[in-house]
């Protein structure tokens, strides 16, 4: 289970493992250096995709 805080608008995760072996291609396709870049914006993309169904 991976250990997620908000501090102050900030999203904190750690020991997140995510088991999706389309996703790790595409990363794996950039350098590592823009690894957590990459990273950053998806789970930014995604959550704003799941904003305002936080009632269901």
């Amino acid at each position: 289970m991976a250990d997620i805080r908000i501090d102050d608008g900030i999203i904190r995760i750690q020991n997140l493992d995510i088991q999706d072996l389309k996703a790790a291609a595409v990363l794996a396709a950039y350098p590592q250096s823009r690894w957590a870049e990459i990273t950053r914006r998806a789970v930014k993309i995604g959550l704003g995709y799941l904003k305002g169904g936080e009632s269901d």
